[in-house]
């Protein structure tokens, strides 16, 4: 039975049965590649995050026409409705090609949103193992991601 406290050994068996780890040198080397998929998992965190940013900066903004101000002729009440009037938009609407790559980026962004997902959940079963050495792997590659990939949410 598998202990449900942390413990120090080179021993561990991460995720799948061929990923058993017996010594130190097994152990350095599967602390190392947690660490990179740790990495990875935040730099692609970000990267998400930067790709929605930047297309939503891209996407023209819409001119609604103001409200019309009150006239004194002869005019209905509902042609001078406000929300009748500013609602209605002043640029045609976009082409299909438009179209076509937000769907496009819609399906990357799903991609990298299911990688995202899985990756975090495997991290979170190499932390289940209960070792020492590859809990601070991950804590390691989270901080290191971040403290890389952060930076590059402000250029653009």
């Amino acid at each position: 039975m598998m202990s449900m406290t942390f413990g120090v050994s080179s021993s561990v068996t991460l995720l799948f049965d061929f990923w058993d780890v017996h010594g130190p040198a097994g152990m350095v080397l599967s602390v190392l590649v947690v660490l990179l998929l740790t990495l990875f998992y935040e730099v692609l965190k970000v990267w998400r995050v930067w790709l929605g940013s930047s297309v939503k900066l891209a996407q023209p903004q819409s001119a609604y026409t103001a409200p019309p101000s009150y006239r004194s002729d002869s005019s209905s009440a509902l042609d001078s409705s406000p929300s009748e009037s500013s609602l209605t938009p002043m640029e045609p609407p976009p082409p299909a090609a438009d179209t076509r790559n937000r769907w496009l980026l819609h399906t990357i962004q799903t991609v990298l949103h299911m990688l995202q997902v899985s990756l975090g959940y495997m991290l979170m079963l190499c932390v289940m193992s209960y070792n020492t050495w590859i809990f601070l792997g991950v804590i390691v590659g989270s901080v290191l991601g971040y403290f890389i990939s952060f930076p590059l949410l402000g250029q653009k």
